[in-house]
């Protein structure tokens, strides 16, 4: 019986829900937390497998790349097993890959930051994402274009990075493309926090729709000495 008191307050620890905060609160320690984190990371690498399916065409094809990417955030890649449609890995997946490597050399991720400066967030609530608490904002471009995304964010309740992205182009890619639906999840590795999975599906107007699934792994962080700040949550007892 004296067990009952301790295991009624341990549950309730394990069902809290996070500190109350709005959505300029949130948003404040979120950039700090991202900012922290893209001064500590001196370059990472990893491995990435690509899967495109459509069942009209009844085409297939798969792409595995090892991914570097170094101190000013240019991105390198190297084939290391592919199979499949030869159509579809050399004029989409590798054009997938072309595009990526050409965004981190103009240094477009300033502009492809989700932050207030490049979008407009309401606060909807808290959920729990993967046994992680976290705060839940729709967000809308200042600025639409095809690399912006329209939809909704999950924020980690306490690294304050973004663990989800779920939503849509601003800014439909393609005339022959009826609408797509992307589904993006992070995951922690070291301090960071880097892409876990990638699901999108294209409605095309032709071939009907469209799947590709792209897996992240065996992350290699390079960590840099950088000078400890005061975390947003001390600066509140102070």
């Amino acid at each position: 019986m004296p067990m009952l008191p301790s295991l009624f307050f341990l549950a309730m620890m394990q069902g809290s829900t996070p500190p109350s905060l709005t959505a300029p609160q949130i948003l404040d320690r979120m950039v700090q937390a991202d900012n922290d984190r893209v001064a500590a990371l001196a370059g990472y690498s990893g491995v990435r497998h690509y899967r495109f399916d459509n069942r009209k065409s009844n085409k297939h094809a798969e792409l595995t790349v090892r991914m570097s990417c170094g101190n000013d955030g240019v991105k390198t890649f190297e084939v290391v097993a592919e199979s499949g449609s030869g159509f579809v890995r050399n004029y989409i997946l590798r054009k997938m890959i072309e595009a990526e490597v050409e965004s981190s050399q103009n240094g477009e991720r300033k502009e492809t930051r989700i932050i207030p400066e490049n979008y407009d967030f309401r606060l909807v609530g808290t959920e729990a994402l993967d046994g992680r608490d976290s705060y839940v904002l729709d967000i809308n471009p200042k600025k639409p274009t095809k690399f912006s995304i329209r939809g909704r964010i999950w924020v980690d309740a306490q690294d304050f990075a973004i663990a989800r992205i779920q939503g849509q182009p601003a800014k439909n890619p393609s005339f022959w493309i009826r609408s797509v639906q992307v589904v993006q999840r992070y995951g922690r590795t070291d301090q960071f926090w880097l892409p876990a999975l990638n699901h999108s599906v294209a409605q095309a107007r032709i071939f009907g729709a469209t799947e590709v699934v792209i897996e992240y792994s065996d992350y290699k962080t390079d960590v840099r000495e950088v000078q400890a700040r005061t975390r947003p949550e001390e600066k509140l007892h102070r």
